[in-house]
């Protein structure tokens, strides 16, 4: 009889999390799993099928009892649980709670209940603040957050406190991951000549899952995660066709609508090293354009063709950098803007 893996995730019902749950649950036999999440009917539905195979834990991350309850004999742990932006930077101290006391508090009863157990966290490329003018990202480069950027603040703190941990650990700092995001008011933090390169939530996923295997390489190290060459492009070309696929047209916005600086995102130069111990990636900038694609109808995207305009508008509305000009707000202008716009 072999004997499973036990693994605790944290933050299962997000994009990432789910795509873990979901390899993690193909695999059941190598593993005994448990996931910690917040008890809401979202959660609730989303588990629902894996109840009778997973061992279901909820409560508060932000509460050292709530995780207390999932942390005895558990073998490899990772950690996504996060209260992401925009809701993150526009509510820094309940980031801070969720993001850098909750990993403390699982840190700590994981070095009490579970003190051979490694830990692989979910980081962020935010760390690395503004690469515009060099977007070229190394590891050993200087965290520099973004002013504003609360949530890249609280990753920062969270990797200091599971470096000084007396658990065996490993980093990964994930670029932008595409694949489930709702459109809001970060689409116009970033200048559309940013260089990205993203990943596909199904082979961030893979990063984590095949992390359990190859501990040994892994332990003490932060990495770089992104999708590689074949997933980079610049934040323009990123929307144009994003826009085709769903019908809006052009990217055709007017001037000032979006950031000139002070985002994040960037090339990850090493981020081949962690595919070359784990070996996650398949996916590409071609494969998850064609996913998106198959999730909009031919009538979808003619009913969005004919209401592009209204759709347009709507979004200029949520536009901070264009706010800040109208409000002629010297604070917010500085964070958006290199120069005052004329």
């Amino acid at each position: 009889m072999n004997i499973k893996t036990r693994i605790l995730l944290t933050g299962a019902s997000g994009t990432v999390g789910f795509e873990i749950l979901k390899q993690l649950h193909t695999q059941k036999d190598k593993y005994e799993i448990t996931i910690f999440d917040l008890d809401n009917s979202k959660t609730k539905k989303k588990f629902a099928k894996f109840k009778k195979d997973i061992q279901i834990q909820y409560g508060d991350i932000s509460k050292y009892e709530d995780i207390a309850k999932v942390c005895y004999n558990k073998d490899f742990v990772i950690h996504i649980a996060a209260l992401i932006p925009p809701i993150a930077d526009d509510e820094p101290e309940l980031a801070h709670k969720i993001n850098t006391i909750g990993t403390a508090n699982l840190v700590r009863n994981l070095e009490e209940k579970s003190p051979n157990a490694f830990f692989v966290y979910s980081s962020s490329i935010s760390v690395y603040g503004d690469r515009l003018i060099d977007p070229e990202i190394y590891i050993n480069d200087p965290l520099l957050p973004s002013v504003g950027d609360e949530y890249a603040g609280t990753k920062i703190a969270a990797e200091e406190i599971i470096k000084s941990s007396k658990l065996q650990w490993s980093i990964f700092r994930l670029t932008a991951i595409m694949g489930g995001h709702k459109i809001s008011k970060l689409m116009f933090h970033m200048p559309l000549n940013t260089q990205m390169e993203i990943c596909s939530p199904a082979d961030t996923a893979r990063a984590f899952v095949n992390a359990s295997e190859n501990k040994e390489k892994l332990a003490g190290k932060i990495f770089n995660l992104g999708g590689g060459k074949d997933c980079r492009c610049t934040y323009l070309e990123f929307l144009t066709k994003s826009f085709e696929i769903f019908g809006l047209g052009e990217v055709n916005f007017p001037d000032n609508t979006f950031a000139e600086h002070n985002f994040h995102c960037g090339n990850y130069a090493d981020g081949d090293d962690l595919e070359n111990i784990i070996k996650f990636r398949k996916d590409n900038l071609e494969s998850y354009f064609l996913h998106e694609k198959s999730k909009v109808t031919d009538i979808q995207r003619a009913i969005t063709k004919c209401v592009k305009s209204i759709i347009k508008d709507r979004l200029i509305k949520q536009s901070e950098p264009l706010e800040a000009i109208n409000k002629d707000d010297a604070k917010m202008l500085d964070r958006f803007f290199k120069n005052k716009p004329k």
